[in-house]
């Protein structure tokens, strides 16, 4: 029987953000760190990510989901001025490998005004 376990997001391995909005403060790659996975390789994070924009004017997001290489790892999307948090990951799967754990990064055109929020879903 599975294991379900809600959990905020971890931008480094066993570390939370208590809940709390990430700033994205990287401009390219690799981005700014929103969630690293466990190790297992039969675990998995099911992630859920929304994005807040507080400039005057749509800024550009990529995520970096499960590595750094364009486009693989890429969802891009423009994200618009202050209108509250966009959907920018419906609860895609992510686990580790085994050996070493998976992460998921994000940077922006602007540096400083879009922050992440969110939480992950941990089956086991």
């Amino acid at each position: 029987m599975a294991t379900y376990s809600k959990l905020s997001l971890q931008p480094t391995a066993g570390t939370s953000n208590q809940g709390l909005p990430i700033l994205v403060a990287a401009t390219a790659s690799p981005g700014t760190a929103i969630h690293t996975t466990g190790t297992s390789a039969t675990a998995f994070d099911e992630v859920w990510l929304y994005a807040y924009n507080s400039s005057s004017a749509a800024v550009t997001l990529t995520i970096q989901y499960g590595g750094t290489t364009t486009p693989l790892n890429d969802i891009k999307l423009s994200i618009p001025a202050t209108s509250g948090l966009t959907l920018v990951v419906p609860g895609l799967v992510l686990t580790g490998t085994g050996a070493a754990s998976n992460t998921v990064l994000a940077y922006a055109s602007t540096t400083n005004v879009v922050t992440v929020s969110g939480y992950v879903n941990r089956v086991a």
